[in-house]
């Protein structure tokens, strides 16, 4: 079976900056990472090759420095990198990104399983994954918990609810939006660090691509941000401090105050 396990190089959230003329993130140049839920998505792909045997092939869509990712992805059991770049891809939204990935995807040829983390750290919108479901006509299942059978053309998976969980069947191919809850990702061995520096990632630009230019980067993304902000800092609480027979009644008082001041 061949699994594509869709991951991005997200800001490190202690390193953030904003674009003020556009409103997006600033990527090149900020200190980055892995994006954690991917991470979920990584380790399960190359549980499932060796489960069912195939080949695992990741794709990060980004700057040319997100290879980093891909050859973190590499050390942890990937079989291949893909990265797809190019400055026609900048400012995406989450359709223009799912849009991209989905012609990436489909220049691979014959895909049974595709993978995403639920989310990525940087936007927490959970739509890249099922946005590439829909670009590619496939079903999805979302909120991945656990693969209970796969077999070819079939998979059984168990879908984190609220308050609890529900198995889905489905066809493949397929895409599933994973949780944490679904494994616990390994740490890179010695010889897969050692794969991932000499690995070959393979870069795919917009040319490369069957993709309608007026889909792709800050012109094909629907999605306008007005504006961002930082929150105001959080003003200083007060402290009673005493016996409760001595603090209650200074509480009762404050909370009176409260009342009539916003009541007025």
């Amino acid at each position: 079976m061949h699994f594509v396990v869709c991951i991005k190089q997200v800001p490190d959230k202690t390193d953030v900056k904003i674009n003020p003329e556009t409103n997006t993130l600033m990527r090149e140049g900020v200190e980055s990472i892995v994006n954690p839920f991917d991470t979920y998505a990584i380790e399960e792909a190359v549980r499932l090759k060796a489960r069912v045997g195939g080949t695992v092939t990741a794709i990060s869509m980004g700057p040319p420095q997100a290879d980093a990712v891909l050859r973190e992805a590499i050390s942890m059991g990937v079989d291949a990198g893909i990265l797809i770049s190019d400055r026609a891809f900048a400012g995406s939204d989450t359709w223009a990104t799912s849009y991209t990935l989905s012609q990436a995807i489909k220049k691979l040829g014959d895909v049974d399983l595709i993978l995403c983390g639920k989310q990525a750290s940087d936007g927490d919108t959970a739509q890249v994954g099922p946005g590439i479901a829909t670009h590619l006509d496939l079903p999805q299942i979302t909120y991945v918990r656990k693969i209970e059978e796969i077999e070819e053309g079939r998979i059984v998976a168990e879908r984190l609810l609220e308050s609890g969980y529900e198995v889905i069947e489905s066809s493949l191919p397929c895409l599933l939006t994973v949780v944490k809850e679904i494994n616990e990702p390994r740490l890179p061995s010695l010889k897969g660090k050692m794969a991932a520096r000499k690995a070959d990632i393979l870069v795919w630009t917009a040319a490369d691509l069957d993709c309608d230019p007026t889909k792709l980067g800050l012109d094909g993304s629907p999605t306008k941000v007005v504006t961002i902000f930082t929150p105001p800092p959080r003003g200083g609480g007060e402290i009673l401090t005493g016996s409760a027979d001595e603090v209650v009644p200074q509480l009762i008082e404050r909370l009176k105050t409260l009342v009539v001041g916003n009541a007025s």
